[in-house]
């Protein structure tokens, strides 16, 4: 299902806004009819006052206001599966996620940067399909192949410096599980982008690199970060509480190593990116991309979508012609079913 049109779901606010005009509304009034007479005597002056009623007919109300809203965002429902021809280029994304990440000597820190830079890029792609790794002493796979790029925006979301306990930046590890990522089934070209600050600890990574290229993948590098450096900060709620020290107790400062990234990129047929400067980097890599030869593989994606905004538009109008034609005082018939057995006064 998707929502076609969901910034009408600020409207929902209205729901507790009715609501708490209600309560005002039935305070005032339980004030002004204690002024008028005593409870006993307002039952005996209307004797067919329900009290269920009125909060029968808000909660009509409420239910309708809710079934315009929703008609509003205008949800679609895809009724079939189907399997598409499309002609792309499979793009795996490693994000580096190690500590060094958190350093704001580009803002608003390395790792944000990085999420910025591959959002913007997702949102430029075509046809193509996309897959995103995380990894910092160890890579770990986010999420696989796909062509759903909501998808790819929700995961790259939940990226952090806290989801890999192993600390380090194991480019070699990234590139080795990117490696064994892509779909054999589909022979499709193939791109990786490294983010990272360059700072490798776990060596071996000009073999990897050429392993890629044997394996036919193409590796990019973006450097996120500076040569000048920066402090880690240590958080806390979002507060920085101090700076990351080392055993000698001074401030570790983390600096941008562009010549790992560049070996890596030289080894696996592909290029060094500066990615200070978003906009340059999303037209290099159109300008790379667009190089490259599309293939042409298979997708399977919900086709075919239906609006079912009229259900909720519908069920809305039931919902207030039921409030409009319902009264507010007791329904005759069930008074005459007498269901709690109530003495009735005589003359009644």
């Amino acid at each position: 299902m998707i929502l076609e049109e969901k910034i009408y779901l600020w409207f929902l606010l209205l729901i507790p806004a009715v609501l708490l005009l209600y309560l005002i509304f039935r305070i005032w009034q339980k004030r002004a009819r204690s002024k008028f007479a005593r409870p006993e005597l307002l039952s005996y002056l209307s004797p067919n006052r329900s009290s269920f009623k009125p909060l029968l007919k808000l909660l009509l109300v409420l239910l309708a206001l809710g079934g315009l809203v929703i008609g509003l965002v205008n949800p679609k429902i895809g009724s079939q599966l189907e399997t598409v021809k499309r002609e792309g280029v499979d793009i795996v994304f490693a994000v580096d996620v190690s500590k060094s990440m958190e350093a704001e000597d580009i803002a608003p820190n390395r790792l944000e940067k990085s999420k910025q830079l591959v959002r913007q890029i997702i949102g430029d792609l075509g046809s193509d399909r996309v897959g995103i790794i995380a990894y910092a002493g160890s890579a770990f796979p986010q999420l696989p192949i796909t062509t759903d790029y909501g998808a790819a925006e929700m995961f790259l979301e939940s990226l952090n410096t806290d989801m890999i306990s192993s600390q380090g930046t194991a480019i070699g590890d990234a590139i080795d599980l990117a490696i064994g990522f892509f779909d054999d089934n589909q022979q499709t070209n193939r791109v990786m982008f490294i983010l990272s600050d360059g700072e490798d600890h776990g060596g071996n990574i000009e073999d990897m690199a050429r392993q890629a290229s044997e394996a036919g993948i193409r590796i990019y590098t973006v450097g996120v970060g500076t040569t000048k450096g920066g402090p880690i900060p240590v958080k806390r709620n979002g507060v920085v509480q101090n700076y990351k020290k080392d055993n000698q107790g001074e401030t570790v400062i983390t600096r941008l190593d562009p010549g790992v990234l560049q070996e890596i990129a030289k080894e696996a047929n592909g290029q060094y990116i500066d990615g200070s400067v978003t906009a340059e980097v999303t037209e290099k890599v159109q300008e790379e991309l667009l190089g490259i030869e599309k293939t042409e593989f298979e997708a399977k994606q919900f086709a075919d979508y239906k609006s079912q905004f009229q259900w909720f538009v519908g069920l809305a109008i039931l919902l207030l012609l039921l409030d409009i034609f319902m009264l507010e005082g007791k329904t005759g018939w069930i008074r005459k079913l007498n269901l709690f057995n109530e003495k009735r006064k005589t003359g009644e």
